[in-house]
């Protein structure tokens, strides 16, 4: 299902252990804004080796406890954005590869996170945020349990390198500040060269170019977002994870088709899922 136009859907995987209603509350928002369906979907482990011992009990424990959970999702999401059309899934498997899966079906994946630390998401069967942000066939959104609210007026940020995933990203920013009437901050990030014939003034001045020529056309496409172009200097992850201190989200573009078997996100998004302090919305190259 590859046309935008035929994904009627955001789904936002609800974690069954708790801490679910950030991802729930962005989801149900996104959706009510998009106008979209909004699928809440919870994932059972599989039953383990069941050749010493039979599991099926602990499995039905987890089985119900996962739809009492879905079913309190629902409701919350309901009250939350009533206009919304909320639905729930209880899927059997991993929740990683479940989700995973989703993404090439529907518009948008939202994802809750408990910042875990790199042991955690490695050796986690639980672990979803890396897998499911590297595989996916959609955007997805990152939503940390202490993110900030954001600042008055609003703002988005986008990181802008020239690259095929950073157009990919730009377009889903414009139509995001667009859907949220707010600004939107372009960032391109310079590193100086160690060594180089220019001078340093000269190539900076061509990063802004560059980038002044990069945003020509979605200017003219998106005539009412406020657009603030930046070109900064220093370290990708630490210049964008400080320019989205108060953001409402920050969006970027997630290089390669990543795959079922592809755990690669690249070292920008890595950095910035463990960083930002606000919703991170990754977008892949198409």
């Amino acid at each position: 299902m590859d046309s935008t136009e035929t994904r009627q859907e955001i789904v936002v995987g609800v974690d069954p252990r708790g801490g679910w209603q950030p991802a729930v509350a962005w989801g149900a928002e996104e959706a009510q804004l998009r106008r979209l369906q909004l699928r809440l979907a919870l994932s059972v482990p599989p039953r383990g080796d069941t050749r010493y011992a039979d599991d099926s009990p602990h499995h039905r424990r987890l089985e119900e406890d996962g739809r009492r959970t879905l079913t309190e999702a629902i409701s919350w999401a309901q009250a939350r954005s009533p206009e919304a059309e909320v639905t729930g899934s209880l899927l059997d498997g991993f929740p990683g590869r479940q989700l995973a899966l989703l993404s090439r079906e529907v518009r948008m994946v939202v994802l809750g996170t408990r910042r875990l630390r790199r042991v955690e998401e490695i050796l986690s069967s639980g672990s979803v945020v890396v897998p499911v942000t590297a595989q996916a066939g959609c955007p997805v959104v990152v939503v940390g349990d202490g993110d900030e609210v954001g600042q008055d007026p609003p703002y988005l940020v986008v990181g802008v390198d020239g690259s095929e995933a950073s157009g990919a990203a730009l377009a889903l920013a414009f139509e995001e500040a667009d859907l949220r009437r707010c600004a939107l901050h372009a960032i391109a990030v310079w590193q100086p060269p160690v060594f180089t014939l220019s001078s340093g003034d000269t190539l900076f001045h061509d990063e802004r170019r560059h980038l002044s020529g990069t945003l020509a056309g979605w200017r003219e496409k998106y005539p009412d977002v406020e657009l603030r172009p930046e070109v900064r200097i220093g370290s990708p992850v630490e210049v964008l994870a400080e320019a989205g201190e108060r953001a409402l989200g920050m969006v970027v573009g997630r290089r390669g088709q990543g795959g079922y078997t592809g755990m690669k996100v690249g070292s920008v998004v890595h950095g910035l899922l463990h960083r930002a302090r606000c919703p991170v919305i990754t977008v892949p190259a198409p």
